[in-house]
């Protein structure tokens, strides 16, 4: 005679093929990001240190095509991704990760390096505690996304406006308000990144959707870091 099936075993035994999948979907997330930042800060480092590179670029009217290139490769990847193969999206993304190293190398031409990794390493250290809430809490955090994405708009807004004015006074404000919505979003982003995985677990839509959540990770912890220099930053002397 045939036992009757334990209901919570078989759950259990269920879960651990969905759970493995859902670490390597974040764990791929985190990769990407990871490799992403680490191609800003070779370029960056790279075009900081060579004179025939950054002098051309920060020396002349291209400046500003340096510094607003990362914004319209944003819009791209936003509106292209959705037709792009999963090969093609990661290109693209590595791709953003270089542009943004050159529009980034004015940082290394103005703080010191000590300053510089000190800042990293605080912007890390919150970004990392902040994901792995998201990741775990049972709090719908959508019900921020509103309030978040008007900071956002604000944060953005007001940034450009200051590229004009130079006011200390606006930076401070755009720089508290800044670090407050960034970490509000990796909060989001990560609880989004599970929850696609949770929607789409399996299909080639996941993978996209992971090197999205790849991009918005990466550019919560950016922006975290280039705002955190405000109050941390150190400037070379001269």
């Amino acid at each position: 005679m045939n036992r009757p099936l334990n209901t919570a075993q078989s759950y259990s035994q269920s879960a651990i093929p969905f759970n493995a999948g859902l670490r390597r979907h974040m764990l791929g997330i985190y990769n990407n990001m990871a490799l992403g930042l680490v191609i800003t800060g070779v370029v960056a480092a790279l075009v900081a240190s060579t004179p025939a590179l950054y002098q051309p670029i920060f020396g002349t009217p291209l400046k500003w095509v340096a510094m607003f290139a990362p914004l319209a490769f944003i819009f791209f990847l936003s509106f292209r991704m959705e037709r792009m193969s999963v090969g093609s999206a990661r290109t693209a993304f590595f791709a953003f990760a270089a542009v943004m190293g050159v529009s980034m190398a004015s940082i290394f031409l103005v703080f010191t390096e000590t300053s510089i990794a000190r800042t990293f390493f605080i912007a890390a250290a919150m970004f990392l505690a902040v994901s792995l809430w998201g990741y775990t809490t049972k709090s719908d955090l959508s019900k921020w996304t509103t309030f978040l994405f008007m900071g956002l708009v604000g944060v953005v807004i007001a940034s450009i406006v200051n590229v004009f004015l130079g006011s200390s006074t606006l930076q401070l404000i755009v720089s508290i308000a800044g670090v407050i919505v960034f970490t509000g979003l990796t909060a989001w982003d990560t609880q989004r990144a599970k929850s696609d995985y949770i929607a789409f677990a399996g299909t080639e839509h996941a993978e996209k959707l992971g090197i999205m959540g790849a991009l918005s990770l990466y550019l919560n912890l950016v922006n975290l870091f280039q705002l955190l220099l405000t109050f941390f930053g150190e400037r070379e002397q001269g």
